[in-house]
């Protein structure tokens, strides 16, 4: 198998891939999964895609992850490996479809406005 690549994103984190076959680790701007998410739920947030087609162990995953927080970020990597996957063997799309791991989520924060304070909030009337 030669070098898949994917990119996936979620609020303002971009996450490309490069997938390989190896041993299951997963290294996200040269360090360890576990180094760069300490949080168990981020890293399973991460694996979830592998884990639902059984293929923790056979991948290998560098990854470049930009921009956002630590769960945007994570959220564009399992998007990213998913669609990687879906690359490696179509016949997957369907079970990763149907766990919603194929679905870019969309929402953006939205900007805020002139002369209000946050982006609907405004500041207080006052009629006197």
């Amino acid at each position: 198998m030669e070098m898949v690549n994917a990119l996936g994103r979620r609020k303002s984190a971009v996450a490309r891939i490069f997938v390989t076959e190896g041993t299951g680790k997963i290294t996200i701007n040269r360090k360890d999964l576990q180094d760069y998410f300490p949080s168990s739920i981020l890293q399973y947030v991460v694996k979830q895609p592998l884990m639902k087609l059984d293929v923790l162990e056979k991948y290998d995953i560098k990854v470049n992850l930009d921009g956002g927080g630590f769960t945007g970020q994570s959220q564009a990597l399992r998007l990213a490996i998913a669609r990687a996957l879906v690359k490696i063997n179509a016949d997957d799309k369907k079970a990763l479809r149907s766990e919603g791991f194929l679905t870019r989520d969309a929402r953006e924060v939205e900007r805020k406005k002139p002369g209000q304070p946050k982006a609907r909030r405004r500041f207080q009337f006052s009629k006197r």
